[in-house]
């Protein structure tokens, strides 16, 4: 394929030969979905966004309509052309998505072109856009976020371009107001869910709360009846607070009526493009999200839900000056904390083991490290880290018998609940217990598996022992902070004699480099490591230290390097692999 280097604007940009890399043998042309052929030559000039996608993938029918829209704008005015780089296995599939789309692609039998393209534009999920310019520089090979992030306004989609953008954006949240965040040039009003027009001006010189959610979101549907109550308790005492409901929902707009039909305050119009705007501008990552608007239109807090949930409406009117009370209030709480505090609720100082045995908080388990696993049956995450889960147990209580795992269910029903819980050595909170919503909210557990480490006093140690768990094992045991750094330590002298950079006859294209890695698998014997690797970051290529070391030392033994003069050696790398011989 064509390609070469050069400098464009501040870095080094791949360059590609538009004709070479869409042609292949005997097909000069691209086709519609109306059989039309069309000649490669005719996209001379056109900005060209390579599409990587398939009709099975639910991301890539997510984003098509975005692209779609793009494309009907700008293609007629002959600055855009966009290629379909077909992920389907059969013709028929492949037909019938070509069919609902406007642009064109490869015929559905060059299958050794889109693998060639696969491999170049480095392709590793769907949908991928990959952005060039009329000279067949690549201006992004993550096409897809400059659009989600930009749409039209960002085109020609060049670095200057999008720098301009992120100018005005930067220049806009300086002179924000009210009105600048929630009115757009063709809409000024919110509505209501009775269906009712309310101008945006009606909010200004109040309080308010902008509420991004998904009606899809177990998160979400949690946190909505919470903050319904803060939002009707607030103005029943007459305070100056509004909310505005930011949905992300854009495949089901039943499912959003039906969500915002419970909400008693206003919300952006369905589908109203200033969501995409907002949710970018507030950089909103996590759901549920409520950004506070202060009065004079500033932004207070880019995200209270955690802290209406930790204290409702105690968070009113969330200034800095309040969220710093609340936050030595939070402290104290957590220094008062104990095991009793968390898994003692009344009469409910117990939990169980699989047969039914009620084993005693209070008695049994206070002063012993307890790790609390939230997890649930029907959760095929939870299903992959439960052998690891159980082997790290057993170990562990190999060496002390007192440190138990405790159980907490997210499952929807009693028979999920106790199939699962048959496969588990260890202990659980009963199945509907009250105690399991306190802790999900305590620990604000949003996803499953989570596992969260409580030492010996009661207080936690760790929150992410999942994690710790899935690359230490049994060695991140008691999971503190000291044996965080014990392991570090242990890490860093492990790999203090390795050479930090070699090339490997399993990768000649580019040299590996040490890397700290926390999990991946080995290119060489595809099992899995961590802690560190010699990894190329270009083509994610990993292989396990001992896989190179182990064949270093067979090439070392063949040029008969003496072991017991270490101190005289020095790393020599022969092209291949990297050995120690004696100093000359």
């Amino acid at each position: 394929m064509g390609e070469e280097a050069e400098k464009i604007g501040s870095g080094t940009v791949r360059r590609h030969d538009i004709q070479s890399i869409l042609s292949s043998a005997g097909r000069d042309y691209l086709i519609r979905s109306n059989g039309d052929q069309v000649k490669i030559s005719n996209l001379k000039g056109k900005t060209i966004g390579l599409y990587f996608a398939a009709s099975w993938c639910g991301p890539s029918r997510h984003f098509t309509p975005n692209l779609i829209e793009l494309y009907n704008e700008l293609s007629p005015q002959g600055k855009l052309e966009i290629i379909l780089v077909a992920e389907d296995d059969d013709e028929d599939s492949f037909n019938k998505y070509f069919s609902q789309l406007p642009w064109l692609s490869f015929p559905f039998s060059d299958s050794e072109k889109r693998d060639d393209l696969d491999e170049l534009f480095k392709v590793r999920g769907l949908p991928h856009l990959a952005i060039l310019d009329p000279n067949g520089n690549v201006l992004y090979n993550d096409g897809i976020d400059i659009i989600d992030k930009y749409g039209i306004e960002g085109y020609p989609f060049t670095q200057e371009r999008i720098l301009e953008l992120q100018e005005q954006e930067e220049e806009a949240k300086k002179q924000q107001s009210l009105r600048s965040i929630l009115v757009s040039r063709t809409r000024d009003f919110l509505v209501s869910n009775d269906g009712k027009k309310v101008p945006v001006s009606e909010l200004e010189g109040k309080t308010v709360g902008l509420y991004f959610s998904m009606s899809s979101y177990n998160s979400c549907l949690e946190f909505s009846p919470l903050l319904i109550d803060v939002y009707n308790r607030l103005k029943g005492r007459g305070e100056s607070f509004e909310v505005v409901l930011v949905s992300l929902d854009d495949e089901d707009e039943e499912l959003y009526k039906e969500d915002f039909d419970i909400m008693p305050w206003l919300a952006l119009p369905y589908g109203s493009k200033t969501r995409d705007k907002l949710a970018r501008y507030f950089n909103v990552t996590n759901l549920p999200t409520l950004v506070i608007i202060s009065p004079d239109g500033k932004t207070l807090n880019f995200n209270a839900a955690e802290v209406v949930e930790n204290h409702g409406i105690h968070a009113f009117p969330f200034t800095p000056t309040r969220l710093e009370e609340l936050a030595v209030i939070e402290k104290a709480k957590l220094g008062a904390q104990t095991l009793e505090s968390l898994l003692v609720l009344g009469d409910l100082d117990f939990v169980i083991k699989n047969d039914g045995t009620k084993i005693s908080v209070s008695d049994q388990l206070v002063g012993n490290n307890i790790v609390l696993y939230f997890s649930a049956e029907w959760c095929a995450p939870c299903r992959a880290f439960m052998p690891k889960l159980i082997k790290t147990y057993n170990e562990i209580k190999a060496k002390d018998e007192g440190f138990e795992i405790i159980f907490v269910s997210s499952d929807h029903d009693k028979a999920s609940y106790d199939e699962l819980f048959l496969t588990m050595p260890w202990l659980a909170i009963p199945f509907g217990d009250e105690r399991k919503k306190a802790l999900k909210k305590k620990f604000k557990v949003y996803s499953i598996p989570t596992a969260i480490a409580i030492g010996p006093t009661g207080q936690t140690v760790a929150k992410d022992a999942k994690e710790l768990i899935m690359v230490h094992g049994a060695e991140a045991y008691p999971f503190t902070e000291d044996r965080m750094k014990e392991i570090e330590e242990q890490l860093e002298e492990i790999a203090k004699e390795w050479p930090k950079k070699m090339k490997h006859r399993l990768h000649e294209v580019h040299e590996l480099v040490l890397t700290r890695r926390l999990l991946y698998t080995c290119d060489e014997c595809e099992e899995e490591g961590n802690g560190w690797s010699y990894h190329c970051a270009e083509c994610y290529y990993d292989l396990h230290p001992m896989c190179v070391l182990e064949e270093r030392e067979q090439a070392k033994k063949s040029v008969n390097v003496d072991n017991d003069d270490s101190s005289e050696e020095e790393w020599v790398c022969d092209g291949e692999v990297c050995y120690r011989v004696s100093k000359a």
